[in-house]
């Protein structure tokens, strides 16, 4: 089970480039249910995601890259391509920033992953989080796909 909660941001905390990061690339084969592929460095997964906006069930499983560049040109939309960086909360959570880059640049999203449903209802963002775009599903990437396509 995912249980996470998704923000706009309008502003980058100053000292961004002090947290990991990595390349990330995916593109989605359906959108309902979700599944989407998915170059995470030079990790490869198919992922299958049900309906939902704060929890919802996800499966992942591992791909050769083979099996990733095969089944790259049957993804429909465009393709994202995000910078993530992994920034440390406290309780043991992580924000996970997206710096989109191509078509869907200048977006940055944050997403922090819960638990349980109690704790994502009870999350105090940080005050450079900007607008919680959770329940709107506008900004799941399944969507964004479509943006530009």
């Amino acid at each position: 089970m995912e249980i996470e909660r998704k923000y706009l941001i309008d502003r980058l905390p100053t000292n961004l480039d002090c947290f990991p990061s990595r390349h990330i690339q995916q593109g989605y084969l359906c959108t309902s249910p979700v599944i989407r592929i998915r170059k995470d460095g030079e990790h490869f997964f198919l992922t299958y995601k049900s309906s939902g906006l704060l929890a919802r069930e996800e499966y992942n499983l591992p791909l050769t890259k083979e099996a990733y560049r095969h089944l790259l040109p049957k993804a429909d939309g465009i393709l994202i391509e995000k910078n993530r960086f992994c920034i440390p909360l406290a309780g043991g959570l992580t924000i996970e920033l997206d710096v989109f880059e191509g078509k869907l640049a200048p977006l940055v999203l944050a997403e922090v992953e819960f638990p349980d449903k109690e704790s994502a209802l009870s999350f105090s963002p940080p005050p450079w989080f900007g607008k919680d775009v959770t329940f709107s599903g506008e900004y799941q990437n399944s969507r964004l796909i479509r943006r530009f396509s």
